[in-house]
């Protein structure tokens, strides 16, 4: 009779550490995919708010232009003496020059 209550414990022991392995899985890909995204679009986030009128931007599309006027959900660009786009806040993206200005900012200051 003593010998048929072992094999239970054991299973029993067996559905916690496939649990264990589960809640562990998570952790490790919210460490690894979720927390760097998060924090990519945060600092995405600061650098639109950080704009401002006369800053030289880059769209998603490519346009070059500098900020003419400010709106709520956009911006205002030049492009050339007598071009002038409205655009979505969305697609002004930080580029890679700007991102190594602001690293040596950083370190100057």
């Amino acid at each position: 009779m003593i010998t048929n209550l072992i094999p239970l414990q054991a299973a029993a022991g067996a559905d916690y550490s496939g649990i264990i392995m589960i809640v562990g899985l998570i952790v490790v890909f919210y460490f690894l995919m979720i927390r760097p995204q998060q924090k990519k679009q945060k600092e995405i986030r600061k650098f639109r708010e950080g704009l401002k009128k006369g800053d030289n931007i880059i769209t998603a599309g490519g346009i070059h232009g500098k900020i003419k006027e400010i709106k709520e959900d956009s911006f205002l660009i030049s492009v050339s003496d007598n071009t002038v786009l409205r655009i979505d806040k969305g697609s002004v993206y930080p580029s890679a020059s700007d991102a190594q200005e602001q690293e040596a900012n950083k370190t100057k200051a």
